[in-house]
């Protein structure tokens, strides 16, 4: 086995182990930062297949921003078990077939990309997904709506400002 291969099941390993602690985590808090290591496994997949630039945008708006904004959520929730309903044996029951219909769903899609494997894609000299290449096509043929989205979220923030500002 090659390196990128041990790694790749590393971080598959990492990410499946961490999603199964979100879930059995008792602790709100630490169900959100296992959410945060699913992220850095999953931007760790993005840079084995190339996409460095989704595994920056990756980290930086999911494990970045939006987890620390569920942080700051479920810490200013104060949730506790004594004040959290009883789940009915009912709702229970619905959730399991819920996941096991949804775990058929995956193996199905599984068996099927065999034939997606099989069927072999050309690249061109594996540049796919490199940020350089994004940046060359971004400031060549895009470079006039890339400047006009910058003046658009320039005059937002301003009126953020003027908007919040107190008299």
């Amino acid at each position: 086995m090659t390196a990128t291969e041990i790694l790749f099941w590393f971080l598959s390993a990492l990410a499946l182990f961490s999603a199964l602690m979100v879930l059995a985590s008792k602790n709100p808090v630490h169900s959100v930062l296992w959410l945060i290591v699913v992220f850095f496994a999953i931007s760790g997949h993005y840079i084995l297949l190339n996409a460095q630039f989704l595994a920056i945008v990756n980290l930086i708006v999911y494990a970045g921003a939006i987890m620390v904004l569920f942080l700051f959520v479920i810490m200013l929730m104060n949730l506790n078990t004594s004040t959290e309903p009883q789940r009915n044996s009912l709702l229970k029951l619905a959730g399991v077939v819920a996941g096991c219909l949804l775990l058929t769903v995956m193996v199905s899609a599984v068996r099927s990309a065999n034939e997606i494997t099989n069927s072999q894609t050309i690249m061109n000299e594996g540049n796919i997904g490199l940020i350089e290449n994004l940046g060359k096509v971004l400031f060549t043929q895009y470079v006039v709506p890339f400047e006009i989205s910058s003046v658009l979220f320039l005059s937002a923030m301003v009126g953020a400002v003027v908007i919040g500002k107190k008299e």
